[in-house]
């Protein structure tokens, strides 16, 4: 039976075998405990996989499951793992809970002697939440060696500054880019929480690189830098879908306006991630409906405020 691989003092990855275009190599369950700790923390316990959820459970006993957002390949084993180990689940939606009261954002949780700081981060989808780890330490230098179907994620690089973690599920990934899907996700509240995901690094770092845990992907080593990386190719995006649509000549509310600049912005995506990149466009030319109808109804005169380049 695989089990977790420590990546940082408080945190260890079990990646389970569900590897595909959106989860790339596997969906990442975190176990977080303090040392001598007797219980743990899951994150994320990923789809209804027998061998992957009896793995966490005998990296117990869990104390707590929560959830970073409604997706299936991250919560599908929660009932199970509740099962198995009669630990309360919380998400931020009530139907992600099991025995346990929905997470709220700006709450601090201390589980088997770690803190957790649940931060709302909508945009991928509305329930979205990271969990900031304000005395987590830097990576660790040693990485194990990979168990079959289990975590190989230990970092790469050894010995770099850092202050706390952050377990970013699919609000940051750890390669690659994040899909948001209207109605349920929505670019504005996606490049706030952009905007909260860094306060929050430059907080907790200092000036030092803090660790990203991603939902899929390897380890983040500074979050905040690619956090900034993430608000420019959104912004790049979005000047793309306004180039898009000028060129083709239609309005942002056109019916046709999602196929036609999908095939002009994204001609070059494989087609097992089409799918997504509609969503995306969908997102963006959402939010550049929202910005024309605010535009249209805000008085002369009176401040757009921070997002005026958008």
């Amino acid at each position: 039976m695989p089990s977790p691989t420590p990546v940082t003092p408080l945190v260890s990855v079990l990646r389970a075998d569900n590897p595909g275009p959106m989860t790339l190599d596997g969906t990442r369950s975190y176990v977080l405990r303090a040392p001598g700790a007797a219980g743990c923390v899951v994150v994320d316990p990923g789809p209804d996989d027998d061998a992957h959820l009896r793995a966490l459970a005998a990296a117990g006993p869990v104390e707590l499951v929560l959830v970073t957002h409604r997706h299936s390949d991250h919560t599908a084993g929660s009932a199970r793992l509740h099962a198995l180990t009669g630990a309360p689940v919380r998400g931020a939606e009530p139907a992600s809970c099991h025995a346990g009261p929905p997470l709220v954002g700006g709450e601090t949780i201390t589980a088997s002697g770690v803190r957790i700081h649940a931060l709302a981060t909508p945009g991928h989808t509305a329930d979205s939440v990271c969990l900031v780890l304000p005395d987590d330490g830097p990576p660790l230098s040693a990485p194990r060696a990979p168990a079959a179907g289990g975590g190989e994620d230990a970092p790469r690089r050894a010995g770099h500054a850092a202050s706390g973690s952050v377990l970013t599920g699919d609000t940051v990934l750890g390669t690659g880019t994040t899909v948001i899907a209207e109605p349920d996700g929505a670019l504005g509240a996606y490049l706030a929480s952009l905007d909260a995901i860094q306060d929050a690094a430059d907080r907790l770092g200092g000036g030092r690189p803090v660790t990203g845990l991603p939902g899929h992907g390897p380890v983040i080593d500074d979050l905040a830098a690619r956090v900034r990386a993430y608000r420019e190719h959104r912004l790049d995006r979005l000047t793309q879908v306004r180039a898009a649509l000028a060129s083709l000549g239609v309005t942002a509310g056109d019916p046709l306006a999602v196929e036609r600049v999908t095939a002009r912005v994204y001609a070059d995506v494989d087609a097992s991630v089409l799918g997504a990149a509609r969503q995306s466009v969908a997102a963006q030319l959402a939010f550049l409906q929202r910005a024309q109808q605010v535009a249209v109804r805000r008085p002369r005169g009176r401040s757009r405020g921070r997002r005026t380049s958008l």
